[in-house]
């Protein structure tokens, strides 16, 4: 078995109970959520403790990667980690990760961690491990986006 983990820190400007509700409510979920030029035609989100996380996150080409998981902890605004699984078109699970979040209050902003760990399940999830740094930080570039002010 194959693991990998990214970590990643970043300071956004806006209060941390927006950045948490971004990574907690379906209807901020959709429009960031995965590497740039994706896309999320489907998102599902249940923030509390046990409670389902469901995102499709479809690539430029039209392939869609499910990814399924539960809240494990959900500390508002402070804190999330989610265990998930990441199917291929089968609904075979690819990989397994733990997604954990911590939001800092820092003058206004807020202060990202994010620690990914990951675990492949077959040899294709060697690509997707291989590419974790990447996508993770893209993911993250369109997070920061997405807060940004609208003019």
């Amino acid at each position: 078995m194959n693991e990998r983990t990214v970590a990643i820190t970043r300071l956004f400007d806006a209060p941390r109970e927006h950045v948490f509700a971004a990574w907690t409510r379906a209807e901020h979920l959709a429009h960031w959520f995965g590497p740039k030029r994706f896309t999320v035609p489907s998102c599902q989100s249940d923030p509390r403790p046990g409670g389902a996380f469901r995102v499709c996150v479809r690539s430029p080409e039209g392939q869609d990667y499910w990814i399924r998981g539960v809240f494990r902890v959900l500390v508002a605004p402070e804190r999330l980690v989610i265990s998930c699984t990441a199917d291929d078109e089968k609904g075979i699970a690819r990989l397994e990760e733990v997604i954990d979040v911590t939001f800092a209050e820092q003058g206004g902003k807020t202060k990202l961690t994010l620690l990914v760990t990951a675990n492949g399940l077959n040899t294709e999830a060697a690509a997707m491990l291989e590419g974790m740094p990447k996508t993770w930080a893209q993911t993250v570039d369109r997070l920061d986006a997405h807060l940004a002010p609208k003019p």
